[in-house]
């Protein structure tokens, strides 16, 4: 089970289940939302308990992301009909024996930084 909070506590969750697929997305909405790149894990929705109210951003036709209202961190990535939800792993309490098995939109990520470690890469999410 993955427990996870907002900065404020305001917005809590929980996961159970199979968590999958952790990933660091270097896209320009991940990057100016988070103020770098953002790292999540996927859950399905039938799995993830959330407490308090989230505020919901259409952030494109395709996506959604959710943040604390209070204190404004940046919480969930919901893709449209999908069936998870991409949770913040910055926002989990450890230990949650996960690590990163992908960087995504490795070609937009911002030029002040280098992926410097031996994750996979991908220059588009596939």
């Amino acid at each position: 089970m993955l427990k996870g909070s907002c900065l404020c506590g305001a917005i809590t969750f929980t996961a159970g289940g199979l968590a999958r697929d952790p990933a660091a997305c270097h896209c320009s909405q991940c990057r100016k939302q988070s103020g770098h790149y953002w790292a999540s894990v996927q859950v399905l929705d039938e799995n993830l308990t959330i407490s308090g109210s989230p505020r919901w951003y259409a952030a494109s036709e395709t996506a959604r992301r959710g943040f604390c209202p209070t204190c404004g961190s940046f919480l969930f990535w919901k893709g449209q009909d999908d069936p998870d939800t991409g949770v913040a792993l910055g926002a989990l309490e450890a230990p949650t024996g996960l690590r990163l098995e992908r960087h995504i939109f490795t070609a937009d990520k911002g030029d002040y930084y280098e992926i410097a470690d031996q994750v996979r890469k991908e220059e588009q999410e596939t």
